[in-house]
């Protein structure tokens, strides 16, 4: 039996905010709301004083905006940025297709020591969008992450300070085990390995099913996109010529397919759409 306080006790407010958000709410024309937070995230175990200091600190950030609804009540849209933020993660989380070698970017950046909390900021910015470090000051991804990446930087006004390159790995190390070196790859094993303890027996009992009722749907595949819309993050996505044998970002990438399929739609109509 599935314990739902258990993989509820997993997940941060502001973080289940921004997944419905990306899951439902930039669907909805107009702000969603405060009202119907407050009732979407009750179905997850989030209550209202914590929706509501959870999207205070999100306006804070500049990601949502307060706005009124066509009938007057008070309610939260996404910003500009927020937008462009959703729209760069939907080609990472909602991949269907594993990743082909399509070489890399480069990563190199300068910062001047009267400046290095530019530094440190840049560091943590490239590590969050799955970046290695090849070289000290030298960053490697796969090659398509570099959109995203520019617009990120470009947000943060640290573009000056960084060069990119494309280019291939030549040698001399093998570059399965020079990839071994860039990224903590036991780590991101571990990430998934998490990933499928909490979410495939949800994925089997669904498939066990024969009715999918809305809410329930609803309340699973949130709780499924909070988890794991982090993971292609931690996870570059690397070819899989590159990774150990049996690598459980396969499988729990089925998993999240697998609850995905099944339950977004289903979802939408307890979300209102």
């Amino acid at each position: 039996m599935i314990n739902v306080s258990d993989q509820q006790a997993q997940h941060v407010p502001r973080s289940l905010i921004v997944t419905l958000y990306g899951a439902y709410g930039r669907f909805v024309p107009g702000p969603v709301p405060v009202a119907e937070l407050i009732r979407l995230l009750a179905a997850v175990g989030v209550d209202a004083p914590s929706v509501r200091s959870s999207v205070s600190r999100l306006k804070r950030r500049g990601l949502l905006v307060p706005a009124r609804t066509a009938q007057g009540a008070a309610g939260y849209e996404l910003s500009a940025e927020a937008r462009q933020l959703l729209e760069d993660g939907d080609r990472r989380i909602y991949a269907t297709a594993p990743p082909e070698d399509e070489g890399w970017v480069l990563a190199v950046f300068s910062v001047p020591e009267s400046e290095r909390q530019k530094r440190h900021v840049l560091r943590s910015r490239l590590s969050g969008l799955g970046f290695g470090t090849a070289a000290p000051g030298v960053w490697i991804a796969p090659a398509r992450l570099y959109e995203e990446t520019r617009h990120t930087l470009e947000r943060l006004r640290l573009d000056a300070y960084v060069d990119f390159f494309r280019g291939e790995h030549l040698g001399f190390t093998p570059t399965a085990e020079a990839v071994a070196r860039w990224w903590d790859l036991a780590g991101i094993a571990g990430q998934h390995e998490a990933f499928l303890e909490r979410h495939a027996r949800v994925l089997h009992a669904w498939e066990r099913r024969p009715d999918t009722p809305p809410e329930e749907a609803y309340r699973d595949y949130l709780l499924a996109l909070d988890s794991w819309r982090h993971l292609p993050y931690a996870d570059p996505g690397l070819p899989a010529a590159l990774l150990p044998g049996d690598w459980p970002g396969t499988r729990s990438a089925a998993v999240f397919r697998g609850l995905h399929d099944r339950l977004r739609d289903a979802g939408a109509a307890f979300a209102g759409l």
